[in-house]
């Protein structure tokens, strides 16, 4: 019988191998030698919960209960970033093709998908279930599920750390009479109402009722013609085509979003036979196929999100760096606004993503040495082609480094602009003008702290970057928010020059 070491050196190994790790590449991301990750692997050395938790985040994979506590990050600010970077597949779009997946009875499988937590309590409530989920080299992800689900011993507590979980209606709703789905949990951005779910979704047969902890959904599925939208929000899209996808009929749906996450949903259903047109604009047609059994593999494009994050993280400290594989259609206005504020930048001409739709470019930031002036108009998001409410975030730090007064107005969510005043922990100066506007004063110069990140991601995230910009040590704790969208962020920040530790509390 293998011993605690030689059993945590077998987990280790098979993690790496999934990942698609060389032990040389691992000991490099360890910072320590191959022989030494040999030795683990095979059980012949004696492994710290330090080292245990630094194991973790390179492999993104918890191996043990390290500890209690909080994975907290320390981060030595100051250092002008340079080099290249290599977006991650959109977390947003994986969250919603993992549901998809439930449509089809074949084999799925997924290229280079995100190891991040929200997907984590996906697959944790997918395999709760009865579907059999396996990472394979390269982060793919294969995906089978079974002739019936086991939704009596649906995971709950996975369930509840996500408002993904709701997209798991359009999907079952085609093989349950009945079912209960947790309520939903995510980002505590407010009250972020699911009734536009539920009025589209009861023009197909189903019917939902909240009950104390659970939504209560009974389905008789039907053919409705026209579907209008009570708001074109991403997820009720993403569910309505789900839904629509095997009715054996033509669906209209009015007042879609159009955003970049349900474009991947449609070209993923399109790659399972459904016939969907429209697609990028606020009209869809779908006529759907009863019953799906295709193996078939879809490689979704790359996270403009992502894309933003490292360009706010460049603007911020005043660096140059090149974000690579950026999906351009998705980030145009963004760096328009950003050319009127003074920014220069330099993109490569387009081409194509792996899925053979999404137009990606390398985006080269540049310098611009305390430059930026901000823009006499109020910076807001609009549904897509209007600037990404995930993407509005980040110019709070960019306009903390520019000369003048900004106004953000964040319409979509109650209390993220809340959050923004987070930012003056750490010297921004931010006025809060109601639940929904800030003025930004600039340029300001950042300064060390130590603070708690807000249970919300983008905000969250904005913390880290400011901190980046900040000479001296600061500590940002409890970062579980941000790994909920963001891979390896640490490792890669400190690739391209950042000074950042991952501590785990005891």
């Amino acid at each position: 019988m293998l011993d605690t070491n030689a059993k945590i050196g077998h987990l280790i190994a098979q993690i790496r191998q999934e990942r698609g790790l060389t032990q040389a590449e691992f000991a490099r991301r360890l910072n320590t030698s191959q022989s030494a990750v040999n030795r683990m692997e095979h059980g012949r050395q004696n492994l710290s919960l330090e080292t245990l938790g630094r194991i973790s985040d390179v492999l993104n994979k918890q191996l043990i209960s390290v500890s209690s506590g909080a994975v907290n990050l320390r981060i030595e600010g100051g250092h002008e970033l340079s080099g290249e970077i290599v977006l991650k597949t959109s977390k947003n779009a994986a969250v919603a093709l993992l549901c998809a997946s439930l449509l089809n009875y074949g084999v799925t499988r997924f290229k280079a998908f995100p190891r991040i937590e929200e997907v984590y309590r996906i697959i944790e409530v997918l395999e709760s279930i009865g579907v059999v989920v396996k990472w394979l080299p390269g982060n793919d992800l294969e995906i089978r599920r079974p002739e019936k689900l086991q939704l009596d011993k649906l995971d709950a507590v996975a369930a509840r750390k996500t408002r993904s979980v709701l997209m798991l209606i359009g999907p079952l709703m085609h093989d349950f009479a009945s079912f209960k789905i947790p309520y939903a949990g995510g980002c505590k951005l407010g009250t972020r109402t699911v009734a536009p779910h539920f009025y589209a979704l009861e023009e197909l047969g189903v019917s939902i009722v909240a009950t104390t902890g659970f939504y209560e959904v009974t389905s008789a599925p039907k053919i409705a013609e026209r579907i209008t939208l009570y708001e074109p929000g991403d997820t009720v899209t993403e569910n309505v085509l789900m839904a629509a996808a095997r009715t054996g009929g033509d669906v209209f749906i009015e007042f879609a979003s159009a955003n970049y996450m349900v474009q991947e949903m449609c070209f993923f259903l399109q790659k399972l036979g459904v016939k969907i047109d429209g697609i990028g604009t606020a009209k869809l047609s779908v006529r759907g196929v009863p019953f799906i059994k295709k193996n078939i593999t879809y490689a979704p494009s790359e996270d403009p999100i992502e894309a933003m994050f490292f360009t706010a993280a460049a603007v911020t400290t005043n660096s140059q760096i090149t974000i690579k594989r950026v999906p351009i259609e998705f980030m145009s206005l963004e760096l328009l606004k950003l050319r009127k504020m003074g920014l220069s930048y330099d993109i490569t001409p387009r081409f194509k993503a792996v899925n053979g739709q999404t137009d990606l470019v390398d985006l080269t930031i540049h310098k611009h040495n305390g430059k930026l002036k901000a823009l006499p108009d109020k910076i807001h998001s609009l549904p897509f082609p209007g600037l990404n409410a995930d993407n509005l975030p980040y110019f709070v730090p960019i306009a903390s480094v520019t000369k003048g007064r900004t106004l953000i107005h964040d319409w979509m969510y109650e209390n993220r602009a809340i959050y923004y005043t987070e930012m003056t922990k750490i010297g921004a100066q931010i006025e809060l003008a109601d639940p929904h506007r800030v003025y930004i004063t600039g340029a300001t110069k950042f300064s060390a702290a130590d603070v708690v990140c807000p249970p919300a991601l983008r905000p969250a995230s904005l913390l880290l970057i400011g901190m980046m910009a900040a000479p001296g040590i600061s500590m940002l704790r409890n970062i579980y928010t941000i790994k909920r969208g963001y891979e390896d962020l640490a490792e890669r920040l400190n690739s391209l020059g950042a000074s950042i530790t991952v501590l785990h509390e005891m």
